[in-house]
This record gives structure tokens, sequence and C-alpha cells, in this order.
């Protein structure tokens, strides 16, 4: 783990501080429990799944100008 430095009003400092001893954790324990939830839910969502990838740019525009051919179903 690495160390940082925080700056807190003093407000939030003792709200920190009163959280913490009622859950019986440190403020840092709870400093870091509210940083890993905030990174998690602002994780990067992926961009694509790479499902059918035809290497082609135009496929969207090309798809309302080109019909493919009926292929049976079964």
């Amino acid at each position: 783990m690495n160390r940082t430095t925080l700056t807190l009003d003093e407000d939030t400092r003792r709200r920190l501080r009163r959280i913490a001893a009622e859950r019986g954790i440190s403020m840092a324990a709870l400093i870091r429990e509210a940083i890993d939830e905030t990174v998690e839910r602002h994780a990067p969502k992926p961009r694509s799944l790479g499902i059918g990838a035809s290497g082609s740019r135009d496929t969207g525009r090309l798809a309302g100008e080109v019909r493919p051919e009926p292929r049976p179903w079964r």
C-alpha cells in the first residue's frame, strides 16, 4: 500500500471519525472502502465485445444499401 495525504475540513473529519467509530473500523479503512466503491462504480465499460468484427468501418452504412441473399433456415 502507498500512503497519501488528504486535506479535510474539520466537519468532514469529525463525521468520518464518528462513522468509523460506529462501525468499529479505522478512519483509514472507512476512507479506503469509500474510494474502492467510487473507483468500482466508475470503472470503464467495455466499448465492444468484439463480436462480429468485420474489419470494415462502413458496415452500418452498407446495411441499408445491400440486401443479403436469403438463406434457407435449415
